[in-house]
């Protein structure tokens, strides 16, 4: 039998690339299983991006070459952005796996694993890729059937001084409104409720082709032409975000009050050195926009400590600006040199204990901030989309605010009512908790307009 157990790792824009295998796999009669042991193909889509996701997937491999082990006749197949940057480097580091296949090609996934076996079993074009999906591309969707993703980009070309996403996903590529309005419709036929737009950074799209940027017309297209309640917008870039989106946002309200805008730092010198093209002032000024525009507007950014150069002031600023700005949802992680990357070449490392020190730091300021915001919820009513059962107890359900992402974010643990995953509904929130919420459903009738 043509069985297929599937690993996608990293970020949605991966999990959108595993879905096309997935179709492309089970239109040529593979069945997908739950456990290894049962696969005659194990696939790992990887990610690429830093050296710990790198890591992560090595572990991810060898753990499944152990059933090849147990019946050589297993094929290991290894896609991704890690086949795209290392390239034939991983032949003698991963002897295990029987196909390496990159960016360009993994669409026709079926096809390879259809061919006699070829003479090297690496398919990758060296560089960036330059392969861009369109709405002629199926997809199986792996998400829940009331939530998806829409990869409206491919690459990017802000060229960050840490970043490897240009040399490995290649230069910016957007697809057209007319095309992602076509996977919009089929995707609200198939029963998405939240539709999450993604790419490295969503101001820039359209900016390759017009030299002019688009998001605006496109969301305007996709809310005129579609009936889906809830639009997402993941990944922003700082410098970029208009008023006219702002003015979009807050007349729409299907789409949600809810922003993911990677700061990466606040301190200038720091800002300077990573090559991103705005400074505090100008973080400063988008924030007052935003609550100018989006007065209650979940606002989520990413910090990086410990890049070359930095130093405890710096920091210290970064702890000074949380507190001033109050955001809703940070990440934090810490900085680790990428090969090929320009940063990697930097001055003025810091030392593993103090990235590791001022990353606790970070995060024990941002918790605090958290665990006081989450509070104003409490009393209120929320729209709320249903998961399902909580991976924390079966005995309750769990769902989404508006300000929580799907995925990166809390979730709103469900204590009284019944409903079904997907059903959009209104919750009391009855508790607050750093990161999550608790509430009671009162009503199934919800107006997600």
């Amino acid at each position: 039998m043509k069985t297929l157990y599937l690993v996608s790792l990293g970020c949605p824009k991966n999990l959108v690339d595993s879905e096309v295998m997935l179709a492309a796999l089970e239109r040529d009669g593979y069945e997908t299983v739950e456990q290894p042991e049962d696969a005659s193909v194990l696939l790992v889509n990887t990610c690429g991006f830093i050296q710990p996701a790198v890591e992560e997937a090595i572990d991810v491999i060898l753990e499944l070459a152990a059933c090849k082990e147990l019946n050589p006749a297993v094929r290991l197949v290894v896609t991704g952005c890690m086949v795209q940057r290392y390239g034939r480097s991983l032949l003698d580091e991963l002897p295990e796996v029987d196909l390496f296949v990159g960016l360009d090609d993994f669409p026709r996934i079926n096809q390879m694993l259809a061919a006699p076996a070829a003479p090297s079993n690496l398919t990758v074009n060296p560089g960036g890729a330059t392969y861009v999906m369109d709405s002629s591309v199926t997809r199986r969707i792996a998400t829940p059937f009331f939530r998806s993703y829409l990869k409206i980009t491919e690459g990017c070309d802000n060229r960050c001084a840490y970043c490897m996403i240009p040399s490995i996903r290649g230069r910016l590529r957007s697809r057209t409104k007319s095309d992602l309005l076509v996977e919009t419709k089929a995707l609200e036929r198939s029963g998405v409720l939240e539709l999450s737009l993604i790419a490295q950074d969503l101001t820039a799209y359209g900016t390759d082709r017009t030299g002019e940027k688009d998001l605006v017309n496109l969301l305007s297209v996709l809310l005129k032409e579609t009936g889906i309640p809830w639009f997402r917008l993941l990944y922003l870039y700082p410098a970029s975000v208009t008023d006219d989106l702002l003015q979009l946002m807050a007349e729409q309200k299907r789409l949600l009050p809810y922003l993911d805008i990677p700061f990466q730092h606040v301190s200038d010198p720091v800002l300077t050195r990573m090559n991103r093209h705005y400074d505090r002032t100008s973080l400063d000024d988008l924030i007052d926009r935003v609550r100018r525009y989006l007065p209650g507007c979940a606002l989520r950014t990413t910090l990086m400590v410990g890049f070359p150069g930095e130093t405890e002031q710096d920091v210290d600023l970064m702890a000074e600006a949380l507190l001033a700005w109050r955001l809703e949802h940070v990440g934090v992680f810490q900085y680790q040199d990428e090969e090929g990357s320009p940063a990697a070449t930097f001055s003025g490392k810091v030392a593993e204990e103090a990235k590791v020190d001022r990353y606790q730091r970070i995060m024990g300021v941002q918790a605090a901030i958290s665990a006081e915001l989450q509070q104003r919820y409490v009393g209120g009513v929320e729209p709320v989309l249903i998961e399902g059962v909580s991976e924390e107890s079966d005995l309750l359900l769990e769902g989404r605010t508006r300000f929580q992402a799907p995925e990166i974010d809390g979730c709103v643990y469900i204590t009284a009512g019944e409903v079904r995953p997907g059903d959009i509904v209104a919750v009391r929130i009855t508790e607050a908790h750093t990161y999550d919420l608790v509430g009671e459903v009162i009503s199934k009738k919800i107006n997600v307009e």
